[in-house]
């Protein structure tokens, strides 16, 4: 996998290629101000100033400022708003590759589903998905010892659509040619896949014949479909060739060998079928937040030292209304 081919990859490269198979989304550049947002490592993000609860005594911390401050981006606030308006008010966000999928147990409704900017912040800041995209997108390219290309970071708010999982399927191809089909899914059995087994894959390969191949900028890629009740296939995304991206029910050794391509006529699909035992969601390791893992073993020391100074400020600002208290109370 080079550098090219992650390039080539990002959503605003091959969105207008593809732009009547796929979902209605709208692209925002991401201001350097929000990407400094999004890797600052502080422990909390509160709204406002840390102010004393006590109506006779307001004051500022300002050893607290620096997390406890809320930032403010108005100008990408409109337009970010505006953008979810002009899609039906609901949206589902990425960055260049990666969507937040990592983070969606921290949502309220335990979705991907946005409805606001602060919505979207709550998911990327969540994410370590999104944290990769943003400091090292290159990190598994064979060719390291090149520059690294220059990124123009960019919001993706793509229209929100219920798409049922049993429909998501990841197809790999290897020079211009579909070697493999896996269902997205892989740790749900879905009973009409079984069923339907033979119609899905000529679905996918019509699909990919009529309007994929040779249509794209490289000949080795990763592309997720999803095929919806009327039997219809759309373009969901587009991914690099290579371990990054997750290989599923295959392996990336028998993806890169040759070894499906060789023992198959037709693309290599598999499933998980009733007999196998349904297996946890890889993102169930993303539930814990990072912070707290990083607090508990001590590996991040500028994290502790902001935790300490928070616990700190809270016992000082609890003795000061104890005195008060003591001082106000009657004789």
């Amino acid at each position: 996998m080079k550098k090219e081919q992650v390039v080539n990859c990002q959503f605003s490269v091959w969105y207008p290629i593809f732009k009547k198979h796929t979902i209605k989304s709208l692209i925002l550049p991401l201001p350097q101000n929000v990407i400094d947002y999004l890797l600052d490592d502080g422990t909390l993000v509160v709204s406002g100033r840390y102010q004393n609860t006590n109506t006779h005594e307001r004051t500022h911390r300002p050893e607290m400022s620096c997390f406890c401050q809320a930032p403010e981006f108005p100008e990408f606030t409109s337009k970010v708003l505006e953008a979810i308006n002009n899609l039906g008010g609901r949206v589902f966000p990425k960055l260049n590759w990666s969507a937040p999928r990592d983070a969606n147990w921290i949502a309220l409704n335990s979705s991907l589903q946005c409805r606001s900017l602060s919505d979207i912040f709550l998911l990327f800041k969540s994410s370590d998905f999104i944290t990769h995209d943003l400091t090292q997108p290159f990190l598994q390219c064979s060719d390291q010892d090149s520059p690294d290309p220059v990124i123009n970071y960019e919001l993706v708010l793509r229209k929100w659509s219920e798409l049922i999982p049993g429909g998501e399927f990841r197809c790999f191809v290897k020079e211009n040619k579909l070697i493999a089909i896996s269902q997205r899914d892989y740790t749900q059995y879905y009973q009409h896949i079984l069923k339907q087994e033979e119609q899905i894959s000529q679905a996918i390969q019509d699909f990919f014949s009529q309007h994929i191949q040779y249509n794209f900028l490289d000949e080795d890629f990763v592309f997720d479909v999803y095929r919806d009740s009327q039997g219809r296939v759309w373009l969901i995304d587009l991914n690099p060739f290579g371990e990054v991206t997750d290989s599923l029910l295959f392996t990336w050794g028998e993806l890169t060998s040759g070894e499906v391509a060789e023992q198959q006529v037709s693309p290599a699909f598999r499933y998980t079928t009733s007999e196998v035992t349904v297996q946890p969601s890889p993102c169930l390791s993303y539930r814990i937040p990072r912070d707290f893992v990083d607090l508990s073993t001590g590996e991040d020391a500028y994290k502790l030292i902001d935790f300490l100074k928070l616990k700190k400020s809270q016992q000082e600002e609890s003795e000061e209304e104890e005195e008060e208290e003591q001082e106000n109370a009657p004789q």
